[in-house]
């Protein structure tokens, strides 16, 4: 074999072998990214049941239901919302009407979540939750606060998110 035939044997294996980590550093990645989704995302994308993904959005009002450490409750954008279970403890920020982030698995249409983060002031917004909020039209950019419907009014009257 003559000596440039030898040095293009030898880049082609370098190339090959680069292109194999290359593809498995690629492969890792793919499986461990958790994507964001609004409830919205997930109603009209059909996400797959088995699929690690991270829901924001607010807690929905009156949703909450505690068994022991199991709390079931529900994440909205204010048009659509998604069923969430969660085995643990919450932080201590979590309640009804505030700004939430879960990441877990999907089945059957509920998330079953592993991890539950909350806003960490009364001014905060995940800025993940905002964008959907604001992508659903239910975002005041003005005041930062949720545009909810006043008792009895039917219109948009504003109402800070807390």
């Amino acid at each position: 074999m003559k000596r440039k035939h030898k040095r293009l044997v030898f880049v082609i294996i370098a190339l090959v072998l680069l292109g194999g980590a290359v593809g498995l550093v690629m492969s890792a990645f793919e499986e461990n990214i958790v994507f964001f989704h609004s409830p919205t995302d997930v109603v009209e994308k059909k996400i797959k049941i088995g699929k690690r993904l991270r829901l924001g959005g607010l807690v929905e009002e009156g949703s909450v239901e505690r068994k022991g450490t199991r709390v079931m409750f529900r994440v909205t954008d204010l048009v659509n919302s998604i069923p969430v279970v969660y085995i643990g403890i919450l932080p201590d920020l979590f309640r009804e009407g505030q700004g939430v982030v879960t990441e877990g698995l999907i089945k059957d249409g509920v998330l079953e979540a592993d991890e539950v983060l909350a806003k960490h002031d009364e001014n905060y917004m995940p800025p993940e939750v905002a964008d959907a909020l604001k992508k659903s039209g239910k975002w005041d950019e003005m005041s930062g606060a949720v545009k909810r419907p006043g008792p009895g009014s039917g219109s948009g009257a504003k109402e800070e998110a807390k």
